[in-house]
């Protein structure tokens, strides 16, 4: 079932989408939390007190089946060992992130930006600026998502979309997805 509602036309598009609700759970992949962070760029900066790293330069960030590039990165660790990674990209090279999901063996989350920010212990996934996110299965697109900014909560499984704050309605549709049906997606595996 895909609900849209349209709060405010002049400054929001909202979609919600209730994901694989007759597949039971399916989340980011569990064994991430527990994988190390393997950071490449051109110049690395690390203050292993206070557990933040900043990147700069062909930023390459995998955890796990998380994969995020970008050009300029900044990691802050919480005490409990959670990840918060935001990482942007510039006019020539957006950002990017990728990460498989929990359950079928080859379901991915794919998406690019001007800015990725991903909330390890919330799983929440924040693109901003031309943004563009996919569900792939067996590298054949389920949905696909495009605005201004595309948020991704993994845990209340759904997505939102908004434009920047200084839409016009004549600027409509600053939203568009494409959604699979979900009995269909979930016969398919």
């Amino acid at each position: 079932m895909h609900k849209v509602t349209y709060p405010n036309l002049r400054f929001a598009v909202v979609l919600f989408s209730s994901l694989l609700t007759q597949a039971g759970d399916v989340n980011a992949e569990k064994a991430d939390q527990d994988k190390p962070i393997i950071l490449e760029a051109e110049k690395v900066s690390v203050n292993d007190v206070q557990q933040i790293y900043d990147l700069n330069g062909q930023v390459l960030l995998i955890k796990g089946s998380i994969v995020i590039t970008g050009e300029d990165g900044h990691i802050q660790v919480d005490p409990e060992g959670y990840e918060s990674v935001d990482v942007k990209g510039t006019p020539d090279a957006v950002a990017s992130f990728r990460q498989r999901r929990e359950g079928l063996a080859d379901e991915f989350m794919q998406g690019q930006a001007s800015q990725v920010v991903y909330n390890a212990k919330t799983e929440i996934l924040t693109l901003t600026g031309d943004a563009k996110l996919k569900r792939l299965l067996n590298m054949q697109m389920l949905d696909q998502l495009r605005g201004w900014k595309i948020e991704y909560d993994d845990v209340k499984q759904y997505y939102r979309v908004t434009p920047p704050t200084n839409a016009k309605p004549d600027d409509l549709p600053l939203a568009r997805a494409i959604l699979s049906p979900r009995r269909k997606a979930t016969l398919e595996k």
